[in-house]
């Protein structure tokens, strides 16, 4: 993983399985493997962390190698528009990050293979390593005796709750001399699932949510005390509207930037790149941007 960037104020934080790519990247292996009915049957005597766990040791029993597993993974469909969001976030000087219910070896292909994974400073995910033999072990990101959430949404191995609070937490402790209400960056969160309902209720007023419309999230959102979720609501469909509602968002969190520096006395503009991207976007166009770094893990 890159270094930390957060140049702009901004941390956007990311789910993996249906929003960086579009598929549960669990099934994506397991159909891709030729063992979706063994899946299907571990699952109903197993949580689903330790499911994918045992069908990877099952398979390593019978040959099938890491690198299969990998392979598969290279092939997970990641639209253009999602890598263009990533690197123009990213160039715009945006810390990224991504927190998943996947797991560490799952996410690390993926990025690897598409050169995402210098943009990103931290992925929170379930743990995930090769052993001496090369069997690959996944294991709960929350282990024993659990994580205590009393949210149903929220599955036994992880509460993405639990760290976007601990991300808020350390996002809170910069800042300088800065007045306290305004020393914590804003977090912008992507999601889709169950799973990111619960740390959509950390965010505040000055925070983003951005759920996956038509997915359990946005229901969840749409259909519960629309007052809990505190942040600010922006729906996405398709990955052309992830793109264009995360990089809008962006905008507005520079030109309100822009705005309290001068409010200041005239403390340091954005770039004029940054200052420019509403209107760009407005128009349709392409931005003009620096392209993002990528630092070698």
């Amino acid at each position: 993983m890159a270094a930390s960037g957060g140049g702009n104020g901004v941390v956007v934080v990311f789910d993996f399985d249906k929003t960086i790519i579009d598929c549960d990247s669990d099934n994506w292996v397991v159909d891709a493997l030729g063992a979706t009915a063994r899946f299907d049957d571990l699952l109903r005597r197993l949580p689903w962390n330790s499911a994918i766990d045992a069908l990877m040791g099952e398979l390593h029993a019978e040959g099938r190698t890491v690198e299969e597993v990998a392979a598969s993974l290279r092939a997970a469909p990641l639209s253009p528009r999602v890598a263009a969001a990533v690197e123009t976030a990213r160039a715009l000087g945006c810390e990224l990050r991504v927190l998943s219910d996947a797991n560490a070896f799952f996410v690390g292909a993926v990025l690897d293979h598409h050169g995402l994974a210098g943009c990103f400073s931290a992925v929170d995910t379930n743990p995930a390593a090769v052993d001496a033999d090369g069997r690959l072990r996944i294991l709960p990101y929350h282990g024993l005796p659990g994580h205590g959430c009393p949210l149903a949404t929220c599955p036994p191995n992880m509460c993405k709750g639990k760290v976007m609070e601990r991300i808020i937490d350390e996002l809170s402790c910069g800042g300088g001399g800065a007045p306290a209400a305004r020393r914590r960056r804003r977090v912008v969160y992507l999601g889709d699932g169950r799973g990111d309902y619960c740390p959509s209720l950390k965010l505040t007023e000055m925070d983003y949510v951005m759920p996956r419309k038509g997915y359990p999230v946005w229901d969840l959102i749409a259909g519960g005390d629309r007052a809990a979720v505190r942040a600010d609501v922006r729906e996405w469909a398709d990955f052309e509207d992830l793109e264009a509602v995360l990089l809008g968002i962006v905008a507005e969190c520079l030109t309100s930037e822009h705005d309290d520096a001068d409010d200041d006395g005239g403390e340091a503009a954005p770039p004029a790149e940054c200052r420019a991207l509403p209107a760009t976007l407005a128009s349709g166009q392409d931005a003009i941007l620096p392209k993002a770094v990528h630092v070698p893990n």
